[in-house]
């Protein structure tokens, strides 16, 4: 898929925008290209945590589109999970007291992620303050309700500090990454995955070197604020 076929697919969807925080450069060609990159003379920053792209947005992405041109054989796997599911299959009492509920959503964790040695990540990244949004969204094409936290870059409860939130923050998502609710992509050269960030989460598997090359072209439709 060339560039500017990857481009017009994801505008199907939405507008194709760049990464809101300027996390990471942009292809120079193609504005709303982004290039994730693994080589010895280029690191790529780190995804190996689960989340839902950029939820710390004002209206996080709704589709990601990500098109593999380079991966090392057997490595670098893309892990999902969904996040439907999760909602669904939370014991009545738990999902009682989270409906309703609130959660901060904070890109600090870029920055920090970005300024760790040897990665292409933009070092001096302006942080915004945190977004709220609810801990169960309504998709709002579907209608279902899905869990819509991450540790990493969910802060905390708006009802709770940080410290308090955190043990909730990991028992969720926990049960939201049980192996029976994760999907396993193996790259192979010439993939196109879509996937929607209002319903999943996904994990980057960094099993691979800087000597076993990987570049993906990933772009992103624009979404809705959470409600």
């Amino acid at each position: 898929m060339a560039p500017e076929a990857q481009i017009a697919f994801t505008g199907r969807f939405g507008s194709v925008e760049p990464h809101p925080l300027k996390a990471r450069a942009g292809h120079p060609e193609y504005t709303g290209l982004l290039v994730l990159e693994n080589a010895p003379e280029r690191r790529g920053a780190r995804n190996d945590f689960w989340h839902s792209d950029i939820s710390c947005a004002p209206t996080p992405p709704s589709i990601s589109v990500l098109h593999a041109i380079t991966v090392p054989d057997g490595k670098g796997d893309t892990m999902f999970c969904n996040m439907y599911r999760a909602w669904d299959s939370l014991p009545d009492d738990l999902r009682q007291r989270l409906d309703g509920l609130t959660a901060e959503h904070s890109g600090e964790a870029i920055r920090q992620r970005n300024n760790a040695a040897d990665t292409d990540g933009a070092k001096d990244i302006h942080v915004p303050p945190p977004e709220v949004h609810p801990v169960a969204r309504r998709h709002p094409e579907t209608g279902r309700r899905a869990l819509y936290t991450n540790r990493f870059f969910t802060t905390r409860f708006s009802d709770r500090t940080a410290e308090e939130s955190a043990p909730l923050l990991a028992d969720l998502e926990m049960r939201a990454t049980a192996p029976d609710n994760v999907y396993r992509h193996r790259w192979q050269p010439g993939d196109v995955l879509l996937w929607d960030n209002r319903c999943t989460m996904h994990y980057a598997v960094y099993d691979y070197d800087e000597n076993e090359p990987r570049r993906l072209h990933r772009t992103t439709a624009a979404g809705e604020r959470p409600e």
